[in-house]
């Protein structure tokens, strides 16, 4: 940690900061793929099919 210099709390501390907010956004973003997959699904279960599948039959 010494070659770091005179600074090395506020360098670790920074990382850290970073590597929370990645994780957050990262956990955000798998959360909301699941509730957009579960959204999907129950329109499709309804009847709600996609375009592509409509205009190629």
């Amino acid at each position: 940690m010494s070659g770091l210099g005179p600074h090395a709390g506020f360098i670790l501390a920074s990382y850290a900061a970073v590597a929370i907010v990645l994780g957050g956004l990262l956990a955000s973003i798998l959360l909301d793929y699941r509730a957009q997959k579960r959204a999907l699904a129950k329109l499709e279960q309804r009847g709600a099919g996609r375009r592509a599948e409509r205009e190629s039959r």
